[in-house]
């Protein structure tokens, strides 16, 4: 597989994480740098590690990812949307609180549900006989550039539309989630 395949590879799996940091944009308001740069490490981490994981354990998991990966996507981009839409209809004056930070807590589900298809990518990997390390840093990279510029996308909707911004947001996300489940069960057939 050469490089051009392994880089729209990438483009494809960063569009997740793209869709989920102009969410966490949206959500925050006034993103600072560190904010943008906390999401590009979180979803270029484990973009990058998911297809290092499914590469390892091609052989005897390949199935079982295949089967869940897509339900724990939905189950987790679902939930995270449904708070984010409950929390746009509180009553927030500081855009800068602690619910909106880009905490580990906040953010490892997301980085764990955006990144599950790249597991799946690393299982076919295993089999394609995929250089995976030079694979996994060129997915790493581009999510990361990906995740930084939605973040400061969605930081500057969100700086004027907070509410709705926010509830856009985790409309987003549930979106993205149903999509995944979708696909998986063949509804869609883009």
């Amino acid at each position: 597989m050469g490089f051009i395949e392994l880089y729209l590879i990438a483009v494809g799996l960063s569009m997740d994480a793209l869709a989920v940091s102009i969410s966490l944009g949206l959500e925050r308001g006034r993103a600072s740098l560190k904010d943008a740069l906390t999401a590009g490490l979180y979803f270029g981490l484990f973009q990058a590690g998911m297809p290092l994981i499914g590469f390892l354990v091609a052989s005897i998991f390949a199935g079982l990812v295949t089967a869940l990966a897509p339900w724990i996507a939905f189950i987790l981009l679902a939930s995270i949307g449904g708070h984010m839409i409950f929390e746009s209809f509180e009553k927030d004056d500081d855009a800068d609180d602690k619910g909106t930070a880009l905490t580990p807590k906040k953010m490892l589900p997301l980085a764990v549900a955006t990144s599950i298809d790249a597991l799946a990518v690393g299982v076919s990997f295993a089999f394609l006989k995929v250089n995976i390390v030079p694979a996994a840093l060129l997915i790493c990279a581009t999510t990361f550039a990906f995740s930084v510029v939605g973040v400061k996308i969605g930081s500057v909707i969100g700086a004027k539309f907070k509410a709705r911004a926010e509830f856009a947001g985790g409309v987003i996300l549930i979106l993205l989630g149903l999509k995944i489940l979708l696909e998986h069960l063949d509804v869609l057939h883009f």
